[in-house]
């Protein structure tokens, strides 16, 4: 994810020696924000995870299948990654940005591909428990389908930078949807989806302070989460939904 041209500089003053004045990129003088978000985004992810998972982990005491273990690395690998290609991107390692870039294209069909397949076994599961599985299925497949839409997009537009990282940002927020809604502890949907949509928020305000307008990018964003959050009332209770699910969780029976 590119962060901002490198070659972008401003001028800073010079000391009092009559030297030259120092081209400062403008990219190190963003770093701070877009790391900073990243971090967030970790953070939002290890707390809301906290009671069921990584609490658990630490203690010892935790008890899930394997595949739960290996959504788990896949998409904290995820969020590892794209702190990584944050750093590279802002201090102008911009070479390694685009080497590890590459290997991040087959990392994001994977995070598409555990996330589907954990989805599809927990559903499964839950409907062989005589419990309802169709919402838990139904959010799997709306979370990567918008999580696919923007990384695909965000690759179409790699050699635009200034779109490539706010699509990219996008991507990574809509992944923090389940951590989010997980936070008991907050009073109620609201202040959750809040929290999940925090990322992107931030990224607003900051480009609204430095720029004077919002990019277009975390409009459609937003418009998706708008979406995304809705849609459930009107598909996954329907008997067409139940069908699809059914006919998936068999899949993995």
């Amino acid at each position: 994810m590119t962060l901002a041209k490198t070659m972008d500089v401003v001028s800073t003053v010079g000391p009092p020696t009559g030297r030259r004045a120092v081209a400062t990129p403008r990219s190190v003088r963003r770093r701070p924000f877009y790391i900073g978000v990243s971090l967030l985004m970790g953070l939002i992810a290890v707390v809301g995870f906290w009671p069921t998972y990584f609490g658990p982990l630490v203690l010892g005491t935790i008890a899930q299948p394997l595949l739960i273990h290996l959504h788990a690395t896949v998409f904290v690998g995820w969020l590892v990654l794209l702190l990584a290609q944050v750093v590279l991107a802002a201090s102008g390692r911009v070479a390694w940005h685009l080497r590890l870039g590459r290997l991040g294209i087959g990392y994001g069909v994977l995070v598409i591909i555990v996330g589907l397949l954990t989805g599809i076994s927990r559903s499964a599961n839950r409907i062989r428990l005589g419990l309802a599985g169709e919402g838990l299925l139904f959010a799997a497949v709306a979370d990567m389908t918008v999580f696919a839409i923007f990384f695909s997009a965000a690759i179409a537009f790699r050699r635009k930078p200034q779109v490539h990282k706010r699509l990219m940002m996008v991507a990574a927020t809509m992944l923090l949807v389940a951590a989010a809604s997980r936070m008991t502890f907050l009073p109620n949907l609201q202040v959750r989806q809040a929290v999940w949509v925090s990322p992107i928020l931030l990224a607003m305000a900051y480009d609204f302070r430095a720029q004077r307008l919002i990019h277009p990018v975390y409009l459609v964003g937003l418009g998706a989460f708008f979406v995304r959050a809705l849609s459930p009332g009107f598909i996954a209770d329907t008997d067409t939904w139940s069908s699809v699910a059914h006919w998936l969780t068999a899949l993995v029976a």
